[in-house]
């Protein structure tokens, strides 16, 4: 498995409208700005093979916004980032999923978007449903799910994708202690076959589990790139300051 993640001078930025709503640049320019954020800024990393890395920082501090960016779900305004392999993410607790489709329903369209063929999605619905531990509630829409049942979901997709880069933003944070498990073993096996790993969330003993390597975001900075004890304690000992 060959998997990279390289950041150099990335920025992101946000426009509001008046109503501090987020807008598109080409909405903003029709619109008087209410406003606007650079929710990233400067930041520069490398991630090589086999590396599981935190994301620490306060809310607001642009830990989701560098996942996005990660992603692909948002493209970076200035400075440049690339990925190598296959990537897999759980950003939200919605997974991706759609409220008004079946489990089933939902296993063909996140497996397409994946990037698996409509036939493969097909042939992967059964291990889906099994792996999930959704039972009768896969033939159910996902609107009847609770939280925990449609991060379930997600993650029982994207395992069949079979990503290099895994991507977990809180949504791990919302599993019950069989899933959380599945979650870790997941991510452990990836980093063992040279995948990579990036998460954040609360659970610093879960993340430190995962993550040998952290970085610590503050307004959108790279405060700190370095061991994961070694950079918690610089951001704890901020927080306390």
């Amino acid at each position: 498995m060959s998997a990279r993640v390289h950041a150099e001078d990335v920025g992101v930025h946000y426009l509001f409208d008046r109503q501090q709503r987020t807008v598109s640049p080409t909405i903003a320019g029709l619109k008087r700005a209410g406003g606007e954020n650079w929710a990233l800024s400067g930041v520069s990393f490398d991630i090589g093979a086999g590396e599981g890395v935190a994301l620490l920082g306060a809310s607001g501090s642009g830990k989701s916004t560098l996942l996005r960016t990660i992603a692909g779900v948002l493209e970076p305004d200035t400075g440049r980032l690339e990925t190598t392999g296959r990537l897999g993410s759980l950003l939200s607790i919605q997974a991706g999923v759609m409220a008004l489709l079946t489990g089933r329903e939902n296993t063909l369209l996140l497996g397409v978007l994946a990037g698996m063929t409509p036939a493969r999605a097909r042939a992967e619905m059964e291990e889906v449903k099994q792996r999930s531990g959704l039972e009768e509630h896969y033939e159910r829409l996902v609107a009847s799910y609770s939280q925990g049942m449609r991060a379930r979901l997600g993650l029982a997709v994207m395992e069949r994708t079979e990503p290099a880069i895994l991507l977990l933003d809180e949504v791990h944070e919302a599993l019950d202690h069989e899933f959380r498990d599945h979650v870790e073993a997941l991510s452990q096996e990836m980093l063992a076959g040279g995948g990579i790993v990036v998460a954040t969330g609360h659970d610093h003993p879960m993340l430190e589990r995962l993550c040998t390597r952290a970085l610590h975001l503050e307004d959108g900075h790279v405060m700190a790139d370095g061991d994961f004890s070694e950079v918690q304690r610089g951001y704890l000992g901020d927080r306390k300051a």
